[in-house]
């Protein structure tokens, strides 16, 4: 067996590979929680993205919330109308301007996504009580320079010729 493309495997590969490793449980506990709940994956995505916005004090558009999951404008209303439909999310006048119309997160959503990620987040935050602020320091960098790399290897492969957004179809002729 030959030698794999990339760097050796050394101590910040081993790291990466564990990012990854981590990465993919993630998104399987994130599927259980989907399948559990009669949702589709984006949903979860689109629930996330809404209780970050709360969180972070900002409004989520429709528009924005399609641009963050990279929805088209049909795919957007169809996936806030699901969740409306299943009490997750709702329409509601801005509070900045009212004429804006925004989504925001249902209380039964948090219950729900409490109930069932409470236990890994309250694992997460407790390996990381064992940590300094300067290693703390080191993980919040480390963790922000690989997201925003991921950002920037996605917009990179969004503008390679053949390349389409997520939802957009592909302009390549089929025989």
């Amino acid at each position: 067996m030959s030698t794999p493309p990339g760097p050796a495997l050394g101590p910040e590969l081993e790291i990466v590979h564990l990012l990854r490793a981590a990465t993919v449980e993630l998104g399987l506990h994130s599927a259980r929680f989907a399948h559990r709940n009669g949702m589709h994956p984006t949903d979860v995505r689109a629930l996330i993205a809404l209780m970050d916005a709360w969180r972070a004090g900002e409004e989520m558009t429709a528009g924005r919330l399609g641009g963050v999951l990279g929805l088209n404008s049909a795919g957007t209303t169809a996936l806030v109308d699901r969740l409306e439909r299943a009490g997750l999310a709702r329409r509601v006048r801005g509070e900045r301007d009212r004429r804006r119309v925004v989504i925001e997160v249902e209380d039964r959503a948090v219950e729900l996504g409490w109930a069932f990620f409470g236990p890994l987040i309250e694992r997460s935050v407790e390996l990381l009580r064992g940590y300094d602020d300067h290693q703390l320091a080191a993980i919040r960098g480390f963790l922000t320079g690989v997201r925003e790399a991921a950002a920037t290897a996605e917009g990179a492969a969004r503008t390679s010729p053949g390349a389409t957004s997520p939802g957009e179809p592909s302009r390549r002729k089929t025989r």
